[in-house]
């Protein structure tokens, strides 16, 4: 009886022996998997992801695609957590979230700006905003009408209205989702945008500043203001806007809790302003103000966007 009461000890030792180890490896192997819009992911999501890795061994593998992909495959459960630079999209129809959009949340967790980037040569250096607006809408169509050469505008400009530039530029500028843009140029993503311009003389665009910096292009100022980390803090520089970490609502991993933690930490917000990205909590003051051109936007867009009624 000892015997087997001893046999059973050893057995019942070995197998939590197995089972901890089990975890362990479960643990060391863990990874979370993110999807977004690029901006976010140079704004601070690839140095916040290996900071995670090494301070827990938890891995988080990126992809880009864009705001979309993020908010849609988060929404799917296809991925862990995503990254978009614009907010969900609500249906003119119901005045509701759009179906592939609910039980998403969106955490603000950063700043971005988006700026007006020409190629390094062009001798403009400041816009206003009516400029890029009579640009868009093919008002202005020479450089030589904002101070440059005598050639014309060739405008860059993303393809569709939802990407995160394309829709949060309708936003802050024109207060209006629905704006048609005259454009040589319609581009799949801010990549190519951003590449067309540093090798076209004559092209202008828009995109996220984390992203544009890392070009060789030139960041005009808007209203005579740079696109500066301290001008983007304190909202001087007026094309602000906030980058969101996105989780589905049923999601329950612990792990992505604790992430979701870390990137609002100190120490998470220690390392966006360490790559130049404002903290959302450095600069929540400026909210109120992008929630006041939001509203605007949703207000006119939403007017654009429905269905006109058969009488």
């Amino acid at each position: 009886m000892r015997q087997f009461i001893k046999l059973i000890a050893a057995t019942g030792v070995a197998a939590n022996l197995l089972l901890f180890s089990g975890f362990g490896v479960q643990a060391a192997e863990k990874k979370l998997t993110w999807a977004g819009c690029g901006i976010s992911k140079k704004a601070f999501m690839t140095e916040m992801a290996a900071a995670y890795k090494k301070k827990t061994g938890v891995e988080i593998t990126l992809q880009g695609g864009g705001a979309t992909k993020g908010i849609r495959q988060v929404a799917a459960r296809k991925v862990d957590l995503g990254g978009t630079c614009r907010h969900l999209i609500e249906d003119p129809t119901t005045l509701t979230t759009l179906a592939k959009e609910r039980r998403v949340q969106l955490t603000p967790v950063a700043w971005d700006a988006l700026v007006v980037l020409v190629h390094p040569d062009n001798p403009v250096d400041n816009v206003t905003m009516d400029q890029v607006r009579a640009i868009y809408t093919g008002k202005i169509t020479n450089w030589k009408q904002l101070g440059g050469n005598d050639a014309p505008i060739e405008l860059y400009v993303r393809r569709g209205k939802i990407s995160g530039v394309g829709r949060t530029l309708r936003e802050l500028i024109f207060s209006n989702y629905a704006q048609e843009f005259v454009a040589k140029y319609v581009v799949k993503s801010s990549g190519p945008l951003e590449k067309g311009i540093q090798k076209n003389i004559n092209g202008i665009g828009i995109s996220g500043i984390s992203s544009a910096k890392r070009r060789k292009v030139k960041l005009l100022k808007l209203e005579g203001k740079e696109p500066s980390y301290e001008n983007i803090k304190n909202g001087s520089y007026l094309l602000y806007r906030p980058l969101y970490l996105a989780v589905h609502m049923q999601n329950t991993d612990p792990e992505v809790k604790k992430f979701r933690y870390f990137v609002m930490s100190e120490e998470g917000k220690q390392i966006m302003r360490n790559v130049g990205t404002v903290p959302y909590e450095d600069a929540i003051p400026l909210w109120l103000k992008y929630l006041d051109q939001q509203n605007k936007a949703l207000a006119r867009g939403l007017r654009q966007e429905a269905p006109t009624s058969k009488r």
